[in-house]
């Protein structure tokens, strides 16, 4: 995937945002994960949907479509793109006590929806954090990640199983 040097600086080293000028609008796509490892008393209170604050996975998944759309306020280089879709789904597992979100957005474009996704996995692990801290500070968020890429120059990319987390 990598074409060896960092796309964001210049020959003298100074950052700058890449020119896409030249490229051809294509499908892109990517996905995103994230986990949230909390005790089991924040667990059992998401899967009953009984925390004090309301629901907290429908608010952390409307935080990450908003942060997805926002990214390039955030992140200085990123292009700003017309999204076509963004999800932000959560998976559950009371074993391990943590919610894993998966994030994916599409659009039809120059550059790609990497950072976009990062960014909704990250805000909704966030949102999480922000609405159970009061139950659970000592909540963890960890393995944001990309998993997979679709479109642009480089075709198809797809996280290893020896890279996951």
């Amino acid at each position: 995937m990598s074409d060896n040097k960092l796309t964001h600086l210049d020959a003298a080293g100074a950052a700058h945002m890449v020119d896409i000028t030249e490229k051809t609008v294509t499908r892109r796509e990517a996905i995103a994960v994230a986990r949230v490892i909390m005790n089991g008393d924040v667990m059992a209170q998401l899967q009953q949907a009984a925390a004090k604050k309301g629901d907290v996975l429908a608010t952390a998944r409307v935080a990450g479509i908003m942060a997805a759309k926002r990214t390039s306020d955030l992140i200085p280089l990123c292009h700003p793109l017309a999204l076509n879709k963004v999800t932000v789904d959560f998976e559950l597992d009371s074993v391990k006590n943590e919610v894993r979100i998966l994030t994916r957005c599409v659009v039809e474009g120059k550059t790609g929806v990497e950072m976009e996704a990062l960014t909704a996995a990250s805000v909704a692990a966030l949102t999480i954090y922000d609405m159970c801290k009061a139950v659970d500070p000592a909540m963890t968020i960890t393995d944001i990640a990309l998993q997979e890429k679709l479109g642009g120059k480089r075709g198809h990319w797809q996280r290893d199983s020896e890279e996951s987390r």
